[in-house]
């Protein structure tokens, strides 16, 4: 039996995650992007909102695999999200801390594909001004906190780099596409 099969997408904000997502989950419907526990306000789209109560609970039973606290909310990772998401497919993961994609390979079992997406701090800035994000400041000092971030991990090692200025979602996604098929191959040969 094929171990279960995920894609982390790493990146700062703006980069392309929910783009290439979509692109992913137009390509094939196997792949669905996994919509983590937000305990706050704003954007419910893409998340399944949740209380202070079930992230204690979660807790408790030692089900939240990551936390972050990022624009005043609380998002999770959590077991039993997890569980459900990879029996529907292959879960698309969206990160922008390399300690979240650390937690997520050693706390849950599966063959993790990890695709660093990249765009300059002036694109960020672009992109977010473009979509109407009110927080754009926000998300330009989580773009440094993000380059901060690779500069200080850079033993990390990519099974993809995207500069999604320069690659097109469709090719992105084809790209992380044959990626998982060479995987799922190499793991059958």
């Amino acid at each position: 039996m094929t171990e279960k099969q995920g894609v982390i997408l790493y990146g700062p904000p703006a980069a392309g995650k929910d783009t290439i997502t979509t692109a992913l989950t137009e390509l094939s419907p196997r792949y669905a992007q996994f919509a983590r526990l937000k305990v706050g306000t704003g954007k419910s789209v893409g998340y399944r909102m949740g209380t202070a109560e079930q992230l204690r609970a979660l807790d408790a039973a030692g089900d939240v695999i990551y936390a972050n606290a990022r624009y005043g909310n609380t998002y999770v990772i959590d077991r039993p999200g997890l569980d459900a998401a990879f029996a529907a497919g292959v879960p698309v993961m969206h990160l922008g801390q390399v300690d979240g994609i650390r937690a997520l390979v050693d706390g849950y079992p599966a063959d993790w594909t990890v695709v660093l997406l990249w765009c300059p701090r002036e694109v960020t800035a672009a992109r977010s001004a473009g979509r109407g994000d009110s927080d754009t400041t926000a998300r330009l000092a989580a773009w440094d906190a993000t380059r901060e971030d690779l500069d200080t991990h850079q033993d990390r090692a990519w099974e993809l780099t995207v500069d999604t200025t320069a690659v097109p979602p469709q090719e992105a996604a084809r790209l992380i596409d044959q990626l998982l098929e060479k995987q799922t191959g190499a793991a059958t040969a």
